[in-house]
């Protein structure tokens, strides 16, 4: 607007009341009766108004800005054709006949549709009473071979949530007598899309094996045959790769859980799953105590945070397994204890040896249909390589934690002689390696991977003499050069450390 003393305002210039253009709105469907009539009128209302002098009146400035953008739909003097074309009157009995052809095919749709109705809901009942009758036979010859069935969705009347506590107060040896306190302690989690599951972290289902595939696979089986295992050409035949079918018996040999020699194998199985059931009788009560509350409290917290995508490990049995193995190691391991991280490094154990005792997709495996002695030796098998994997980096996990500090330390000075560029430009922006790499040491990089590529990439670690250590600087450096473009194009520090943290 001017600002201008000598100048009135815009809308302020009009200083006499100017009605309403009042004009008919019509639509396709509704049509004006007498078009012509209609058109006159629009024509009569267009003409410019007069004063009572009969003179006309001067345009004022908003009756211009009206004129000039007037509504686009408005009737004008073109569309008065069409609406004559419109009311002119058609033959009555070309209507008469159109219309009767028109009620004619109606009938016969309609008609139709009522006996394609009737055969479907006849076809259904036919069906329902056939499955009504398979279901009474079934439910007879249930009855007489099956006199108790139990359901483990019902509630529990030991819990009141009161205290956070594990299911595993109840005996190890009895899973049919465990409550699922549990599960009411720990927030509902909906089951993920089957899709979702099976592209983004499949560890077990995959399509027949190729020739090649079939050729490794006899390898390793006469490397595993013989009666003592040549630990050395194991390793070389499972740095690409180790086939699932051997994978647990592969993983225990290479962490060093089992001997080579393959008469000694059963006995140590034996001896070291007894071993830590042991343990779990002499310790695992005194979760309760003071000295332990912080320790398992911890813990509990942590296991539904485990791979929450994955219904296997929302499942109340699983976290109780895991309670156990965590709390356990931490205290057999009192110069670390329990830190944050260590809970993600039992899951590829877990799945693989699972895996031993089912054929099924893991992820969605209920392991209440394992037998008791099969989930025990699972159990104990993941808490022991487990153990061996974190004998090699504990120094991760002690006070302010030396050994991932060291780490960072080694990677920056790598990739300092790899790629100076990449090098460079981080200290340009003044991003420190401990920034986004902690996590890669301290969780083994299971965070910025699914677990079906950390299981792949553990075959490679457990080939490797000092794999979880120093090979794994390797694997992160690798990832720096690998995303280089993508590093060397941020320009802000908060994104490109989240950047550093999930990798594409």
């Amino acid at each position: 607007m001017s600002t201008d003393g000598n100048k009135k305002q815009f809308w302020k210039r009009n200083t006499a009341k100017v009605p309403g253009s009042i004009q008919h709105v019509y639509g396709a469907q509704h049509p004006p009766f007498d078009p012509l009539l209609h058109a006159n009128l629009i024509k009569a209302g267009n003409k410019p108004q007069t004063t009572p002098g009969g003179k006309p009146k001067k345009a004022t400035t908003f009756q211009e800005f009206e004129s000039i953008t007037s509504d686009a739909w408005d009737v004008g003097d073109d569309d008065d054709e069409l609406l004559a074309m419109a009311a002119q009157n058609l033959n009555i009995e070309v209507v008469m006949e159109t219309a009767n052809k028109v009620i004619e095919n109606h009938s016969k749709q309609q008609e139709k549709q009522r006996q394609d109705d009737a055969d479907a809901s006849e076809l259904e009942d036919r069906e329902e009473e056939e499955h009504e009758e398979d279901v009474e036979e079934q439910w007879e010859e249930g009855e007489e071979s099956t006199p108790e069935v139990s359901f483990a969705c019902e509630p529990s009347p030991l819990s009141d949530g009161r205290r956070v506590k594990s299911l595993s107060e109840a005996p190890i040896g009895s899973p049919k007598d465990t409550s699922l306190h549990r599960q009411q302690s720990l927030p509902h989690r909906p089951t993920i899309p089957m899709v979702a599951r099976i592209a983004d972290q499949n560890t077990s289902g995959t399509p027949a094996m190729t020739e090649r595939e079939a050729s490794r696979l006899d390898k390793f089986k006469q490397v595993l045959a013989g009666p003592n295992t040549d630990l050395e050409e194991l390793r070389k035949l499972s740095w690409s790769g180790i086939p699932r079918q051997v994978r647990p018996i592969t993983w225990k040999l290479l962490s060093g859980y089992l001997p080579a020699n393959t008469e000694r194998r059963e006995s140590t199985l034996q001896r070291k799953r007894q071993e830590y059931f042991g343990f779990i009788e002499q310790y695992y009560d005194s979760r309760n105590e003071e000295h332990h509350q912080d320790t398992y409290r911890q813990i509990h917290i942590d296991i539904p945070r485990t791979n929450p995508l994955i219904p296997l490990f929302q499942q109340a049995s699983v976290q109780e397994i895991f309670e156990r193995i965590l709390f356990i190691w931490a205290i057999r391991h009192p110069a670390s204890g329990y830190v944050q991280g260590i809970n993600d490094l039992v899951t590829p154990f877990f799945v693989v040896y699972v895996f031993e005792y089912t054929k099924e997709e893991v992820e969605n495996f209920d392991v209440s249909s394992l037998q008791e002695a099969a989930l025990r030796n699972i159990e104990a098998d993941s808490f022991w390589c487990m153990s061996k994997l974190l004998d090699g980096i504990q120094d991760n996990y002690t006070f302010a934690q030396p050994g991932i500090q060291r780490k960072v330390k080694a990677l920056e000075e790598l990739v300092s002689r790899i790629d100076e560029t990449v090098h460079v430009h981080m200290q340009q922006y003044e991003v420190e390696y401990l920034q986004f790499a902690f996590r890669w040491m301290n969780n083994l990089l299971m965070r910025e991977l699914p677990l079906r590529c950390t299981i792949r990439l553990w075959d490679t670690y457990q080939a490797e003499p000092e794999g979880f250590s120093h090979f794994h600087l390797y694997v992160c450096a690798a990832f720096l050069v690998r995303w280089r473009k993508e590093i060397l194009d941020q320009r802000d520090f908060q994104f490109y450390t989240t950047a550093q943290e999930r990798l594409p």
